[in-house]
């Protein structure tokens, strides 16, 4: 069977080249808008993407009739819509452990740069005011120790003195483990809500209430939609550090920001939003309120690593050659 490869979003990661058994085109583009999809997919029987969503009106028959593989160049599955693919015998594959070191080691920047206030004190000590008169506060006042002080009045916390809880026990959340244990952090591996935590594992809500640091790198779905919402933040440490490298849409942005203008937690790192890309409007973290804060957003950029490029072009390759010679791996079961 001749293919037609579509990929429809190669702005993150070039697309490889693919040696197929039989003729194949292939479209690349670097970007897809909603209103530009249909019409670049309607003849496609594979469809690469790795963000941009493919919804149920997009994978109907009399809008896809050919399509066979949806490959996602990424490890997240939230990109498609389960109950028409699942009707359709649409075949769904990912790439997943592609960006685990970049991703893990993100984590513990974002840990550094939130504990430490790092891009706060860079504000302050580096911004002379208006007044001419007057100098930066470090230079007048000798000293900006203050800022970098905790709730409880403190100094911060050091890395021995840190519990890290872990809300996503794949292969990411032991990768996180890994290098949170050699800096010298007890780390608790929490239990899915609402279940009895296994040997090994926490509760839900005693990783909330005993960690200092939270890492989130549990996979969207409808049971993790906010799953950090204002009860569970209420529930955590006014020393705690909450980092999400999930998805968005797992932290209600507007808890996290009126916790955060509360002083109900110490500070947030997020590398992922519900709506992506964010601009104005977006999300509340953009607002004005929210410069004031602890808070420390990256544009969905943890994944990216030189070796991630490779390790996503190497798998996708993979996923798609061998489906095509009538294997199929790194399938979805959904």
């Amino acid at each position: 069977m001749a293919h037609h490869i579509v990929a429809i979003e190669a702005v993150h990661c070039p697309i490889p080249s693919f040696n197929l058994p039989s003729p194949h085109t292939i479209d690349i583009y670097n970007w897809t808008y909603e209103s530009e999809l249909a019409d670049r997919v309607k003849d496609a029987t594979i469809i690469i993407t790795t963000t941009i969503k493919l919804p149920a009106h997009v994978l109907d028959p009399k809008v896809t009739p050919k399509l066979r593989l949806i490959a996602i160049m990424a490890s997240g599955t939230d990109c498609f819509d389960k109950a028409v693919a699942k009707a359709r015998g649409i075949t769904v594959c990912n790439c997943p452990g592609t960006n685990v070191d970049s991703v893990s080691e993100h984590v513990i920047g974002l840990y550094f740069t939130t504990r430490r206030k790092v891009v706060h004190l860079h504000n302050i000590s580096a911004t002379v005011p208006e007044d001419s008169t007057r100098d930066t506060e470090w230079k007048t006042k000798g000293s900006l120790r203050g800022h970098l002080r905790m709730p409880d009045g403190k100094a911060p916390l050091l890395c021995s003195d840190e519990t890290m809880g872990i809300i996503g026990y794949g292969a990411l959340g032991k990768r996180i483990e890994v290098l949170a244990r050699a800096l010298g952090m007890k780390v608790l591996v929490a239990e899915r809500r609402g279940v009895a935590p296994r040997a090994g594992r926490v509760s839900f809500e005693d990783a909330l209430r005993t960690s200092t640091v939270l890492v989130l790198c549990a996979p969207r779905s409808p049971e993790t939609m906010n799953l950090i919402s204002t009860e569970e933040l209420r529930m955590m440490s006014p020393l705690a550090v909450l980092i999400n490298v999930a998805r968005g849409g797992i932290v209600d942005e507007q808890a996290l920001l009126d916790a955060l203008v509360q002083g109900e937690i110490y500070g947030a790192a997020l590398d992922v939003f519900l709506n992506e890309p964010i601009g104005r409007g977006d999300s509340p973290l953009l607002c004005p309120e929210a410069n004031s804060l602890n808070l420390v957003l990256s544009p969905h950029m943890a994944w990216y690593a030189e070796k991630t490029l490779q390790n996503l072009q190497d798998s996708v390759k993979h996923v798609v050659e061998r489906w095509c010679d009538g294997e199929t791996v790194n399938q979805l079961e959904f």
